[in-house]
């Protein structure tokens, strides 16, 4: 039986990356050591970091002026830095699920916070609109993609203050203005790698303009400075996130993979408003995601939510039930899940459907 891996994170990586992996896990750049073992400073792997840089560069088109890094720690961690960093009056945040919330902690011990708009009022089920950026803040922070609730902001917003985002969960899935941005991050363990290394695209002009003192290891121009080296990084996933940038330039880069995105959601949704059993949880399709799908049994048809599970389960649809504080399901159809993983889960629910007419 084949597995369909919808898990949301760590998550499905390309065949090409894991294959790669496993033999540089072996044998590293004809080294004979493992890329496990290989010191982090040694011209083959350095070699690793640049091609990485570069490929970063050049399929998400960053201008001159930007820095990338590849640092530990996660995205909960760049909750911290990023006021560390800029918030020297006021920031403000736009509040649209868990991740936002745990942001928005953290920039609140270190300062004024404001939050400009929250979709808490409906369990995040959508995206505010209509909201001002204050023009007095020094950041705009946003969550672009919301993997508990499926929901994503899939266009660049002009913003008046410099604009931060959390991009975890839908980095390379479409095409991005990194010229909007003042700082873009996220957790790798989502489209581009395992678990266990962070990425950082920031222009390198929005520094230095705190007036707190910041520890050595949360100021980025530690780290812009040390080229990602000044203490050892997550070396396996840097090296994986290699992998899957070549995988993603030698399919056709992130336009095609928004197109290819596009149609898998497009699929898995209209068999969802199709399908009586289901329903789905964002309503507003201007909203849905398009890495992180979320549904649940419809109205008449809550008893059957164990019995749904375990028969996708039983057809190899592996990780798709909800995050455990909303419940239901959730799809994640990140770059590297082929279009027939997406079919084979629309045939479950067809049969599942034809089953309990």
């Amino acid at each position: 039986m084949k597995i369909h891996n919808f898990y949301a994170g760590p998550s499905i990586l390309p065949d090409y990356t894991i294959e790669n992996t496993a033999k540089a896990i072996h044998n590293f750049a004809g080294t004979g050591l493992s890329i496990m073992e290989i010191s982090h400073r040694s011209k083959e792997f350095i070699a690793v970091v640049d091609e990485a840089v570069a490929l970063f560069k050049e399929l998400l088109q960053i201008p001159e002026g930007y820095s990338v890094l590849f640092l530990g720690g996660g995205a909960s961690t760049q909750f911290a830095m990023v006021p560390f960093n800029l918030l020297n009056k006021k920031a403000a945040y736009l509040n649209t699920g868990v991740w936002a919330k745990k942001a928005i902690k953290e920039a609140k011990m270190l300062g004024n916070t404001e939050v400009v708009a929250s979709s808490e009022d409906k369990n995040f089920n959508y995206i505010p609109k209509g909201f001002t950026i204050p023009t007095d803040a020094d950041y705009f922070h946003i969550t672009t993609n919301n993997t508990i609730y499926g929901t994503e902001i899939k266009f660049d917003m002009d913003s008046p203050v410099p604009l931060v985002a959390d991009m975890s969960s839908d980095i390379f899935s479409r095409p991005v203005d990194i010229s909007k941005y003042a700082l873009i991050y996220g957790g790798a363990q989502k489209n581009l790698a395992p678990a266990g290394v962070t990425f950082v695209i920031i222009r390198n002009d929005i520094l230095g303009k705190v007036n707190r003192v910041i520890p050595t290891m949360l100021n980025y121009q530690t780290h812009i400075e040390g080229e990602s080296m000044f203490n050892t990084p997550p070396v396996l996933p840097i090296f994986a996130a290699l992998q899957t940038l070549k995988w993603l330039k030698n399919n056709g880069g992130i336009e095609n993979m928004q197109k290819v995105n596009i149609k898998k959601a497009g699929l898995l949704y209209s068999e969802i408003d199709r399908n009586p059993m289901f329903k789905a949880t964002v309503t507003d399709q201007e909203d849905r995601s398009l890495m992180n799908i979320c549904f649940v049994m419809n109205n008449g048809f809550e008893d059957k939510e164990k019995a749904f599970f375990e028969f996708a389960t039983s057809k190899g649809m592996i990780g798709i039930k909800g995050h455990r504080s909303v419940g239901g399901f959730r799809a994640s159809t990140y770059n590297a899940l082929p279009i027939e993983s997406v079919q084979a889960l629309i045939d479950t629910m067809k049969e599942f459907e034809s089953l309990n007419q």
